[in-house]
C-alpha cells in the first residue's frame, strides 16, 4: 500500500469485527501470496479476470503482462483494474482486494530489482533479463511490468468477519 499512509476504517456493516485489520496484516498477505487474480475492462466493457503472479516492492505491488495480451491490451486503453488475493476456505483466511490504477514503470533500475524480486518469490522459472524498458521473456517479448496504485484496499477476514477499508488520496 503505497504513497500515503491510510487509516484503517472497520465497516460494521459487514462482519462481526470490533477492530479493524492492521496495514502491517494486511502488507503481509500481499507479501506471501503466490497467485493473485486482475480484473481489467475490455473495449466493449466487459471485465477480464486471469490470475497472475505478483510482488510486493517497496510497500507497492507490481504484476507484468505481454502487452499482446488481453489484460496488456485492455491496460494501455483503460489503467484502472482491480487485483485480488486471499484465501478459499469458508471459515479462516483473510482476503486482499486492491481498487487502483496500474501504471507502468519503464525505469531499468527498478525493473532488474523487480527482477531479482519475481526471481527470489517464485524460484528459476521465473529469471527475466531487463531491457527497453520491460521485462523479457524466455523468448525474448516483453513483458511490461505495472504498479498497482491503489485508491481503495478492502481487508476480508473469516472467523470472525470483519472488513477493513483502507482509502488513499494520491497527489
Amino acid at each position: 500500500m503505497a504513497g500515503n499512509e491510510p487509516v484503517p476504517e472497520l465497516d460494521e456493516r459487514f462482519g462481526d469485527g470490533t477492530e479493524p485489520m492492521s496495514r502491517a496484516e494486511v502488507e503481509q498477505v500481499l507479501t506471501d501470496a503466490e497467485i493473485f487474480w486482475i480484473t481489467t475492462t475490455k473495449v466493449d466493457g466487459q471485465p477480464h479476470t486471469t490470475p497472475l503472479l505478483s510482488v510486493r516492492l517497496d510497500g507497492a505491488q507490481w504484476f507484468c503482462t505481454g502487452p499482446d495480451e488481453q489484460k496488456g491490451k485492455n491496460l494501455q486503453r483503460q489503467a484502472l483494474c482491480n487485483l485480488l488475493t486471499g484465501s478459499n476456505a469458508y471459515g479462516e483466511g483473510l482476503d486482499v482486494a486492491i481498487e487502483g490504477e496500474a501504471v507502468r514503470t519503464e525505469d531499468e533500475g527498478l525493473l532488474r530489482r523487480l527482477a531479482a524480486a519475481w526471481h527470489e518469490k517464485y524460484g528459476d522459472d521465473w529469471q527475466f533479463d531487463v531491457a527497453h524498458g520491460a521485462f523479457l521473456n524466455e523468448e525474448g517479448g516483453p513483458a511490461w511490468v505495472y504498479e498497482v496504485r491503489p485508491s481503495k484496499v478492502l481487508a476480508f477476514t473469516r472467523g470472525v468477519a470483519t472488513q477493513t477499508r483502507f482509502r488513499f488520496d494520491h497527489d
